[in-house]
């Protein structure tokens, strides 16, 4: 069993059990810990910046891998896009976004570290995750040359059938992209590893959506525990 075979062939499906069993405990087991932890108090506007930057980009970059990877090759030659267009389009998207989601987690990241308040409330978990999420995004702005000398698609195509046959469960996807730059290799395999500290980190909060706040039914009524001034009391009862 060599190594292509262990990261991309068994990896994946050890990440993405990790991803699911881990994620279910945690919400079963410690719902407090499912939250970001807001420092939104500290450095307000870089933290606004650093984060709509930030997410906009991430949100980006997932939602283009996700239709890129997983769209079945046939749906595009159905559409008409060509190998060569999709190429394009994903090095040109992924490159703003890269940039986008680079330059807010390196704002988060400085906040983080260089701001002596906010280090002390940030757990070492935090500041590693965000640190990682920085080193991948490096590693996916690096793949952008290699990918401008393959504007034929092939490369590409590589990619998708072993996302692909990781989902269909083909033992023969590993095989896919054992010829593939090492650092596309190093990308897959870090991606691969943030799915597997997924549940353990902060990124969790991903999941969570107040979409329960849709289907509220009329107002919520909040009444304070404090006793109204003498004063106003006498005027109601004047009325």
């Amino acid at each position: 069993m060599d190594l292509n075979f262990i990261l991309f062939g068994v990896y994946p499906y050890i990440a993405m059990a990790v991803l699911v069993i881990g994620s279910i405990l945690r919400f079963d087991r410690e719902q407090y810990t499912w939250r970001t932890g807001s420092s939104q108090l500290l450095r307000r506007k870089q933290l606004m910046l650093g984060s709509v930057l930030f997410h906009i980009g991430i949100l980006a970059i997932f939602a283009g891998h996700f239709v890129g990877l997983l769209t079945p090759i046939a749906v595009w030659d159905f559409l008409g896009v060509s190998h060569g267009f999709k190429q394009m389009l994903a090095i040109v998207a992924g490159g703003v976004a890269g940039a986008f989601c680079l330059v807010g987690g390196l704002l988060l990241l400085h906040r983080r570290v260089f701001d002596p308040r906010i280090r002390q409330t940030s757990s070492f978990g935090d500041t590693a995750i965000l640190a990682i999420l920085l080193v991948q995004l490096c590693l996916g702005l690096a793949t952008i040359p290699l990918s401008l000398g393959h504007l034929d698609g092939h490369e590409m195509i590589k990619f998708m059938t072993w996302a692909q046959g990781i989902f269909t469960l083909n033992p023969d996807s590993a095989g896919f992209v054992a010829d593939v730059h090492w650092i596309f290799k190093a990308h897959l395999s870090l991606g691969l590893t943030i799915m597997l500290l997924f549940p353990f980190t902060r990124l969790v909060h991903m999941l969570s959506a107040p979409v329960w706040y849709l289907n509220r039914r009329g107002w919520q009524l909040v009444r304070s525990k404090r006793p109204m001034p003498v004063a106003r009391r006498a005027g109601d009862r004047g009325q």
